[in-house]
Parts: structure tokens; sequence; C-alpha cells
């Protein structure tokens, strides 16, 4: 057996012990945030050019709604992301700070044979009745009445939805209570609820592969997954009845009415909104810190990037078909910062 002396041991550990504190400024320029999948092509985008520009990463870990509203509350990463506002008395009980990033929408991405993206046409009572397991044929007569001249396949529907607790499953749920009174009674809506029917995928990118996979699927997905992994998605009818497509625009109008500036921590839903324009599965995506920070500078620094993106990543954002925030709105966004504080009481943003 080779001896090694004592002599070298304790070189070995001084050595290892300054080369970790050498690392330790490095490693703290990365600031952490944990939660939904929904704006992860955006955050991604984002952390990139931050760290180019500034030299600081970002590790975001995309684990859903939930898991994220979990982590912030237990102080594991800087900040949580979730699809679904906590309500006033959550952030109370909590500690937490909220602010939105970006609206976007959700679409029915679907996998069925011979028939393209935007030719299947659908609307919320039918979706509700899908995923209800009412409807189980593609060729029923509900769906063939909204798609007349279509080839509808007589087979089953394979029906995809989270299987995590998730922010999209919220913003879904949601619009089909507003649609459903049967869906409401009894599913309900939630970031994680005891589906009916079907198959679960976790993230937005479980969801999106599955319906790539299996034939005869439908999943919702935030619009960027099928729009990357070009998966057909259909049209929707919206509140107003008008066939609407997915874009910035039809996002943009589903916002349109909302009224950020007196809704308390940001609270604004936006499913199923007037307009004939609206896309009706419409929402915008939240970040969770904490009001009393235990590393102020960490904190600062993720509200630095967050202004950093509201100034800088705007066209990233609409390249993958989010809606970034007007001025009028961010200015009201970063005001609200200033309740953010460390211990003593201090502002982190000034």
């Amino acid at each position: 057996m080779k001896v090694v002396s004592t002599a070298r041991i304790l070189f070995i550990s001084t050595a290892l012990l300054l080369s970790v504190f050498t690392a330790a400024p490095a490693f703290a320029l990365n600031i952490t945030g944990a939660g939904a999948t929904f704006p992860f092509p955006i955050y991604s985008k984002w952390a990139q050019a931050y760290k180019t520009t500034t030299g600081i990463g970002l590790n975001y870990q995309s684990i859903g709604s939930g898991a994220g509203i979990e982590q912030i509350k237990a102080k594991t990463v800087d900040f949580g992301a979730s699809d679904m506002p906590l309500t006033p008395d959550m952030l109370k009980k909590n500690g937490l700070q909220q602010f939105p990033t970006v609206m976007g929408g959700e679409v029915l991405a679907f996998h069925v044979e011979g028939i393209k993206s935007a030719e299947l046409k659908l609307n919320g009572q039918v979706i509700a009745d899908i995923y209800l397991g009412k409807i189980t044929k593609w060729n029923d007569p509900a769906i063939a009445q909204l798609n007349p001249g279509l080839k509808l396949p007589d087979a089953r529907i394979i029906v995809i939805h989270r299987s995590d607790g998730s922010g999209t499953t919220f913003i879904f749920t949601n619009y089909l209570s507003k649609i459903s009174p049967e869906w409401k009674k009894k599913v309900g809506n939630a970031v994680s609820v005891a589906w009916p029917v079907g198959v679960g995928g976790k993230g937005n990118a479980g969801v999106a592969s599955y319906v790539q996979q299996v034939p005869n699927s439908i999943g919702y997905v935030e619009y960027a997954y099928a729009l990357n992994n070009k998966i057909p998605y259909a049209l929707l009818y919206n509140h107003d009845g008008k066939l609407v497509k997915p874009t910035n625009e039809s996002f943009q109008a589903a916002a349109a009415g909302a009224d950020w500036k007196n809704a308390p921590g940001f609270r604004v839903i936006l499913t199923n909104e007037p307009g004939a324009n609206s896309w009706p599965i419409t929402g915008a995506t939240f970040i969770l810190m904490h009001k009393v920070q235990d590393n102020p500078a960490r904190a600062l620094q993720v509200l630095k990037f967050f202004a950093w993106a509201y100034a800088k990543g705007g066209k990233m954002a609409q390249d993958l078909v989010y809606v970034p925030f007007p001025p009028s709105v961010v200015k009201i966004i970063e005001g609200s910062w200033s309740t953010i504080k460390s211990k003593d009481g201090t502002p982190v943003w000034k």
C-alpha cells in the first residue's frame, strides 16, 4: 500500500480549499430560479444573452409551477416562477412578492394523419368534452360540425395532459371552467386536477413529446413548444364566436382590458376574454421573490436581470411569440420592487 505523507495531505487539502474559495466569486455571479415550463424558452434565451452582456448566468430549472412555488417557499432558489398567480392571501402568508414578466398563449396541439396545422377547428365546449371523456372519436359529430369538409378519422382520441403541478394546467382548466359548468363542477381549476381521462406528460416538453409520438393524440402546450417542435395546432373559436389564430396580436387582444395597476399582486387571468381578435387561452407568467431577503445582493442581481429583460428582451420575446409588457406597465412592475427589502428594512432596488 502506498503511504502518503502528512505534509502531502496538508498540501492537497490546502490546495483544494484555495480552489473552492477562489472559485466562489464566479459561482456567486449565477442566480437561480425554478418553476414554470411555460416561460422556459424565453428565460433560456434571455439568460444566454444576459450572460454574454454581463457575465452573470442564470440557472433556471423548468420543473413546473407547483414545484417552483415550493422551492421559493423553501428558499432553495433566488426566485420561483409560476403561471398561476398566487392570491394576495397566499402571498402574505408566505412573505412573497409577485410580478409578471411576459404574456403568451396555450394551444391544442394534435397528431392526426393527413390534418395539417391550423386546419383543425375547435371550440371550448368540444375541448371540455374531449377532456371529460365525453367525446372519444375524432369523427364525433361535434368535431365534424366545426370542420365541414375535413377528413376526420374514425379513431380514438388519445388525450394528453400534464402530470406535474403546472401553471399551464391552471390556465387551461381555468378556461375550461369558464366554458363548461360540468367541467367546473366535476374537475375544477388548479395547478393539478384529477383528470377524467388521458395520459400525463411532465412539463410542456413532455406533453409536446407525447403528442409528437402518439398518433391521434391531443394535448395543451404553450405555443412556443408547438412552434419550435413543428407540432400542428388547432384554431379556436373565442368568447365572441370568432375563429382566431395564436399570434402576438391575438394574445395582446386578450390582454387589452387588463388592469395591472389595480390588481393586487398583479393577479390577472386572461382566459376567455371578450374581443373579436382575442385568443381564448392566454395568460401571463409570474416571478415570486421573498419580501425580506436573506441575501440582498443576490436579490438585486435577480431584479437587475428582469429589468434588463424588460428593457432589452422584448424582441427576443416576440420572436418566440410571447408578448412583452409595454413600458407603462413595466414602470408599475419595477415600482412594486420597493417592497423587496433586506432584513434591516433597506429596499433592495433603488
